[in-house]
Parts: structure tokens; sequence; C-alpha cells
């Protein structure tokens, strides 16, 4: 049997989107050394490296395929959690883009393109070759046509639903990288049977309703995997996600409680744009 009809079988008898990864991704060139030297550097900020125990960057990244050689567009990369371990990994033989909100749009995006970009500046060693490319929310376009292997995003998709521009940006997506390329999702997953619609402004969303934007948008599904999967997160908190580290809005209130269950259940999902 094929692994495209394994996969479908095996989400029938388990009602999960995907079972299996059904398009093996291309393999990766950077090896469990490599990671482990990013991994250790200096340069990292502590409480970024502390998070690796949650968000597994090797694993989530070799399932991704990415490679060192590659131009990987990184969508709004916040504090630069990601920028630490694809900077450095790509700066030789590919190309690192940092897409952010354009600064004109809002004092916060400013504010945040400013932090980024001095984080950049004040280590060229490591950071000198990244490109920063801005971005309209309602209008996105992170690149030339065909231009990037692949585009990534972490803990993003749920904001983009929120603004009710998640179409356009998925779109975006499959417009700017080559055919063939990847686009490596991971977010907040919801309870299974829920929509998107109840999820609303808790940070989580449905599996199957992430994999309709992409599926709408032109891409084909590759693969999930489960590295960032945490079945202690039970998804029900009234501040929602960001009750759960690292943003702890409830402040000291249980916070030994939310701690112990760490960050939250996530969706790790691996997309293809098709050849022509």
């Amino acid at each position: 049997m094929k692994p495209t009809l394994i996969a479908f079988a095996l989400a029938a008898v388990f009602g999960s989107t995907v079972a299996i990864a059904a398009t093996p991704a291309s393999p990766s060139n950077i090896t469990h050394e490599q990671y482990a030297t990013v991994l250790k550097g200096d340069w990292r900020v502590p409480q970024n490296a502390a998070r690796d125990q949650y968000r597994h960057p090797e694993q989530t990244l070799q399932f991704f395929g990415v490679r060192s050689d590659q131009t990987v567009i990184e969508i709004t990369p916040g504090n630069g959690w990601y920028s630490e371990l694809l900077a450095p990994l790509l700066k030789d033989k590919g190309h690192y883009v940092a897409a952010i909100v354009d600064p004109s749009v809002s004092d916060y995006a400013k504010k945040s393109a400013d932090s980024l970009k001095q984080k950049y500046a004040a280590d060229p060693a490591h950071y000198g070759k990244v490109e920063v490319i801005g971005y309209t929310p309602d209008a996105p376009v992170f690149g030339k046509p065909g231009s990037a292997d692949t585009v990534l995003t972490f803990r993003n998709v749920h904001n983009w639903v929120d603004a009710g521009n998640e179409a356009a940006t998925f779109k975006a997506f499959f417009d700017v990288l080559k055919p063939g390329g990847t686009l490596g999702v991971v977010d907040h997953r919801a309870k299974p049977g829920t929509t998107a619609k109840d999820n609303e402004k808790n940070g989580y969303l449905p599996t199957d309703y992430v994999v309709k934007l992409a599926q709408t948008a032109g891409f084909e599904l590759a693969g999930e995997s489960e590295v960032n999967a945490n079945s202690k997160d039970t998804k029900d908190y009234p501040d929602g996600v960001w009750t759960l580290p690292p943003a702890l809005v409830k402040g000291e209130q249980d916070k030994a409680k939310y701690l112990e269950i760490g960050e939250s259940d996530r969706m790790t999902l691996r997309f293809i744009k098709p050849a022509e």
C-alpha cells in the first residue's frame, strides 16, 4: 500500500487528520552535532534556551526538512527564538529571512521590529546575514514569487484567524514558495471536536481547520508530527493558552500547577506546494 493510502486508512481508524507522514520530507543536511552546537550557543537568551524542552527545535526542524543551503522565511519571529538557531545554521550556505509586520502598521509593530533588529545588529557574527522584510497583514507579500524553499511559522496562525486575515496569509505563503517548497506550521491544538468559533480568542485552533486553510491556498498536506504534543494541557483555561508558560498571565496564582503542565499541546504540520 502506498504511504498516502496508509495515512488515510489510519486516519479513518483513529479519526486523525493524518496518522503518518504521507510524503517524506527532503532529507536534511544538518547534523545532530550541528544542532547541538547552536542549541548550546552562548548567544542564545537563557530564557529562550529554557523553552527547548517544550519546543523540541531539532526534531521540529528535521521534520520540516530544513537544509543549511535553503532560503527559509520565518513569519513573525517574535523575540527571535528560532532566529537564534536558524540564522547561524543558514548563514554560510543558505539565507534566513525574518518577515515582520511592517513597523508603520502600529506602535506595537514598531516596538517589536526595533527590538528584533537591535538583537540582530548586536551580534553580526550570528545575525549579520539575516534579511528582515516588512509585510502588511491584510495584504501580505513575503518576497519575490517562487523565491523560498521553506516558510515556517510558529504559534501565529491563531492570531491571523482572530484578525480575519488568515486566508490572505496562507495565499502569500503559497506565492513565495518554489514549486515543491515546504510550509511548516506549529500552533496550539484545540480540543478534538471543537470548531474555530468555539476557540475564538483562546489561542487554540482545530487541526482540521488549519489543514483546510492550507489546502484552500493550494497546499498538499505532507505530514503531521506529535513531537510538540502535550497530553497534560487541558485547554480549558478562562484566560486561554496564555495561562500556561511562558506567558503565565495569572502571575503567581497557581503558577506551580501551570509550570507542571508546561507549554501548550501543539500541532506540527508539514505542507508542500505541488510541483508544476
